[in-house]
């Protein structure tokens, strides 16, 4: 038998309380994705809304954001079941968690009692939690938690928060008060009775506040026992009253609540983008990237904002980076544009223009509380310097995917104004976008000569800058304004041409990270590949000698099984635990996958798409972590677990790296430039948008050649731009892909360099002396004989022996037929 706890997480105070009481149990869905793991210790998730926020370990513990307000932490359940004298701590039986796109549970055993916690954040209500109990006998269930009632950072805190028990019958409430009146939260769960409370007259102490309910699996079968939360921010819905109100307007909705929250996730689903292809654990990867980021939308008043990501605060206000960043939306936007999510982009960037400073300047970070300061008194909201050009790439990549051109012609004003602001600042009149107004990357660099702690100006934000012009030609042209685009187009060459001459450094065949008013820092990084970010009419991706680079970025150097250090291990930088010399994040990952595919290194590209999407798995299942050594397969400990920009580098590099796309909402047309696994016979590119208009891509292949079509969904007719049948090489290899086991340092084989010439393929491999690099060998053409040099062939399967001095080494393998 089986009785229901749920906890729900309002919103805030409304009108209509019909008193609390229990409700009856409802269905969830049960199909569409899910993620079943054996619970790991320690290991994060979380369960996110524009609302309310979950975050916590697989244990179970948590704790509870009403936005942008931490209501409660440390929550914990204890079992004390009829007849069995030993209490069972639930949290320490924590067997499996079940991550689904609108739901995650929990499921503790115990051979007493299991209960199963579900978790979920629904659009306009906040977060929700729900306890099934099966027991074997009737079972006394105490929950455990701390309130905290306390704004997100930088908010001053108002204290610890004294609780009040609110008596209602057999039952009550308990209300959070804090030393204001017009700030105060509640908690209820109908049915249960309080736990410890020390009266005034005893010595001061600390106990944890508990509810302790009673559940008889046959008196109280089919039951739902919802745990209501609220909080008021003015006196008026900070009341007793006000709060007991809210909680019972929501009592009574719990099951259409979620109905309505399962049915926008089944929508999302029928409606945006997805993969099909021989993978099937990628095609789920890329859905639940796009899952991913939509979770991380937050309301703040009447706007909608995505946030950097979330993990537990611990005794903090500061839930990961829970709050609203520049450049983090804008390199995710390129993959809401690319799934074809136009609306929440459209939202986003006028969310990032609402704040574009008066000379400009586009923001860099905006608490969720920053509306209740003096947020201009705070170095933050203008600190970096690469989101103002990185808005102006994102505007025109959202006008080319949706076409809307009205879009732009509305905010001309915020584009040229941000233009204006980054062709205005340039201390070392090199004609170049510099640091002197914010950081480009890093904060700090080591070898930095400036009082600032950061060098004057760094090779990606000069890339970044040639490329915000780049952008500013092509929309001016959207404009009809030519005289604008001539002038973008100038800025954009005299950019690249200067970047050249500063940044190149001959000697090594690399670029170097910064230049301080002409002295170079030739600290080799993964940061020159952002030259490979935006393709298509008005940009020249790349490098005029990037071959050195490119090599460096796909060998272990920088290459480790779980994605791309942002400084290279030989380098004497090199600090793999530190934040920004030579850590591992997927951002850096997608960059190199990018540079990779466009740059004609399609294994190695595929090396680095398929590390960001294994990390869906990895830690906070269904999404990707924000960063982790670059010495061990391990995140960081304050690695923001649910990162935005982390899961857009797994959409990102496969729609336009691997599949090649690349899309004009306005002449509604798609150009496509396959770069797929010589192992998939056929992959789809389900619901790509086209603007207006849906279309499916389909990829087959056919002896020598790639079939594309596009099969339409909805809309206006779509035109493919190029070639049909694509030609393809004689001979293909293909490779696995997989993560190592924690802890782990680099291990697999890198493929430094392919090459096809004439009738044969050159490969540079690198490989740990003793293993074996293992491939598929495919033939386009049937009849050929294939010989090898360097490695072995067994029907269609290719190794590559590595031996002599311990560590990685190099060899070169040619296949000829």
């Amino acid at each position: 038998m089986r009785a229901f706890v749920l906890m729900m997480l309002a919103l805030s105070v409304g009108a209509g309380a019909q008193g609390l009481r229990p409700v009856a149990a409802f269905p969830m869905r049960e199909d569409g994705l899910v993620l079943r793991r054996h619970v790991s210790a320690g290991q994060p998730f979380t369960v996110a809304g524009p609302e309310g926020v979950i975050v916590g370990e697989q244990q179970g513990s948590f704790e509870a954001w009403v936005l942008p307000v931490k209501l409660l932490s440390h929550f914990t359940i204890e079992a004390q079941v009829e007849g069995y004298a030993v209490p069972i701590d639930l949290n320490q039986a924590a067997r499996e968690i079940d991550v689904r796109p609108d739901r995650t549970t929990i499921t503790y055993s115990h051979i007493a009692v299991t209960v199963r916690q579900t978790m979920f954040s629904a659009d306009g209500v906040g977060a929700v939690v729900m306890f099934a109990v099966d027991s074997v006998r009737p079972v006394d269930l105490t929950f455990r938690f701390t309130g905290e009632l306390r704004e997100m950072w930088p908010k001053l805190s108002s204290g610890v928060p004294s609780a009040e028990w609110v008596e209602r019958g057999a039952s009550g409430f308990y209300v959070l008060h804090s030393d204001y009146p017009e700030f105060a939260g509640a908690v209820a769960l109908p049915g249960a009775k309080s736990g410890i409370m020390a009266p005034f007259q005893e010595r001061p102490q600390v106990h944890p506040l508990e509810f302790r309910l009673h559940v008889d699996p046959k008196a109280d079968a089919g039951k739902v026992y919802p745990l209501l939360m609220a909080v008021g921010r003015t006196k008026e819905t900070a009341s007793t009253a006000a709060l007991e109100k809210a909680m019972g307007d929501v009592d009574g909705r719990l099951g259409a609540i979620y109905s309505g929250h399962a049915e926008r996730y089944k929508a999302q689903a029928a409606e945006l983008t997805s993969i099909r292809t021989p993978d099937e654990g990628l095609n789920d990867d890329f859905s639940w990237a796009v899952t991913s980021i939509g979770q991380l939308r937050a309301r703040l008043g009447g706007e909608m904002g995505l946030v950097a990501g979330y993990y537990a605060s611990g005794d903090s206000a500061r839930p990961g980076f829970g709050w609203f960043f520049g450049r983090d939306s804008l390199y995710t936007l390129y993959a809401v544009n690319g799934y074809g999510d136009f609306g929440l982009a459209r939202s986003e960037l006028e969310f990032l223009m609402a704040r574009q400073r008066a000379d400009g300047k586009v923001m860099h970070e905006y608490s969720q509380t920053a509306g209740d300061l003096d947020w201009k008194a705070f170095p933050y909201w203008y600190a970096a310097a690469d989101a103002t050009p990185l808005f102006l790439t994102t505007m025109l990549d959202y006008v080319r995917a949706s076409g809307d051109v009205a879009f732009l012609a509305a905010h001309k004003d915020k584009v040229m104004s941000a233009w204006a602001f980054e062709t205005s600042h340039d201390a070392d009149h090199d004609g170049i976008y510099d640091n002197s107004e914010g950081t480009g990357w890093v904060e700090s660099w080591p070898t930095s000569s400036t009082h600032e702690g950061m060098p004057k100006q760094e090779v990606y934000l000069a890339l970044m800058d040639q490329q915000g012009s780049a952008a500013v030609g092509q929309m001016a042209r959207l404009l009809k304004d030519d005289t604008l685009a001539q002038a973008a187009d100038a800025r954009a060459a005299k950019v690249r041409a200067v970047l050249e001459k500063e940044y190149y450094v001959s000697k090594s065949g690399e670029y170097g990270f910064s230049q301080d008013f002409g002295k170079i820092d030739k600290t080799s990084t993964v940061f020159p590949s952002v030259a490979w970010w935006n393709d298509g009419a008005g940009y020249t991706p790349g490098l005029e000698h990037a071959g050195v680079s490119l090599r460096r970025w796909a060998s272990h150097d920088f290459a480790t099984d779980w994605g791309a250090r942002d400084v290279a291990e030989s380098d004497a930088m090199y600090d793999p635990i530190s934040y920004h010399q030579g850590s591992v994040w997927p951002l850096f990952t997608g960059w190199a996958a990018m540079a990779q595919y466009r740059s004609g290194h399609a294994l190695a590209g595929f090396q680095s798409v398929m590390a960001n999407a294994d990390l869906t798995t990895a830690q906070d299942i269904g999404a990707v972590t924000e960063l982790l050594s670059g010495a061990f397969f391990e995140p960081f400990g304050r690695s923001t677990s649910h990162q935005l920009w982390s899961s857009a580098m797994v959409v990102t590099p496969l729609l336009r790296g691997m599949f090649g796309l690349e899309v004009d909402g306005v002449a509604r047309t798609v150009k496509v430039t396959p770069r797929l696994p010589a192992d998939w016979d056929s992959a789809e590119v389900r619901r790509l948008h086209v603007g207006a208009s849906v279309v499916d891509v389909l990829y087959r292949r056919e002896g020598g050649f790639m079939n594309v079509s596009l099969s339409p969904v909805s809309g206006e007719a779509v035109r493919l731009v190029g070639p049909a049948k694509v030609a393809l090489p004689a001979v293909e290899v293909s490779m696995g892909h997989g993560l190592p086991t924690p802890g782990s340092r680099t291990g697999q084989v890198k493929v430094v360099d392919e090459t096809w010439s004439g009738r044969s393929l050159r490969l540079e491999v690198e490989g740990v002396s003793g293993t074996v690099g293992r491939f598929t060998v495919r033939q386009n053409v049937s009849g050929l004989k294939v010989a090898v040099e360097g490695g072995g062939l067994d029907g269609s399967a290719l190794t590559i022996p590595f031996s002599g001095a311990a560590g990685y080494m190099s060899k070169v393998v040619t296949l000829r037929w």
